[in-house]
């Protein structure tokens, strides 16, 4: 891991010079502003663009968890996509363009180079999901009710940890291919087939995904029930990523 703490600076430096951290910040952060707002007045909305026709029994009123599932929805289906955009072209760019050549002519190794790429990623994601969590329960405290700190943080960072999977899955494909555009395209097959797996009865409950319910449990104040599972298998795929990209990418010529 010769050259990490470099490599990753050198990352950390590029997403601030770019951008892409503070853009990725503001959008989830409109996320957890207009999550528990939609939560809150979305039977009003229904009610006018119903023309007062819709009978009240058919709307129940809003309630606490409608904003954390709304929370969910939002940032899990954002985020998704935020992940594969950040590491669609981390690796295959840089091959692409030649940089990585040069990069890898200085004194570290590959796995460093890797690793600090994704790290950055996954430090970028951390940043917008925790701006979003912390906004959404502001928001939420003020419409409806406190939410316990601790379940909330908790839920906070299991999403993280099922967008990390995402970009983690997009990142092989980026290392796989010279092509930002084909590591996009590896990225959204991945994000298809988990969500089809992820949708099965039995096995659902076990995918990264299956880490969500767990997760709004303790959000709203209840216990976990079945989160040992998910959190293993969300851990073992990440590393899993980072293991398969180094093997791809140390055989690879640049």
């Amino acid at each position: 891991m010769k050259g990490f703490g470099i490599l990753l600076g050198k990352e950390l430096r590029e997403q601030t010079r770019t951008m892409r951290l503070l853009v990725v910040a503001v959008v989830f952060a409109l996320f957890g502003i207009l999550s528990p707002l939609t939560a809150k007045y979305l039977p009003d909305i229904l009610k006018a663009v119903g023309g007062g026709q819709i009978p009240l029994g058919l709307i129940p009123p809003p309630r606490t968890s409608d904003a954390v599932d709304q929370f969910l929805k939002n940032i899990v289906q954002f985020g998704a996509l935020a992940g594969i955009l950040l590491a669609m072209g981390s690796v295959a760019t840089e091959k692409d363009r030649g940089t990585a050549a040069l990069v890898l002519t200085k004194p570290v190794s590959r796995a460093a180079f890797l690793a600090a790429k994704l790290v950055a990623i996954g430090l970028d994601l951390l940043v917008a999901t925790v701006v979003a969590g912390a906004l959404a329960w502001t928001y939420t405290l003020l419409l409806f009710g406190a939410l316990p700190v601790a379940g909330f943080a908790a839920m906070v960072l299991a999403v993280w940890l099922v967008l990390l999977v995402f970009a983690a899955l997009t990142f092989v494909g980026s290392t796989l291919a010279r092509s930002a555009i084909a590591g996009a395209g590896l990225g959204v097959l991945f994000l298809v087939v988990s969500q089809v797996v992820a949708a099965l009865p039995v096995v659902g409950k076990y995918t990264p995904q299956g880490l969500l319910g767990p997760a709004r449990e303790l959000a709203l104040g209840g216990p976990p029930g079945d989160a040992f599972v998910p959190l293993v298998v969300t851990v073992v795929i990440v590393l899993g990523c980072g293991v398969v990209a180094w093997l791809v990418f140390r055989r690879q010529e640049l």
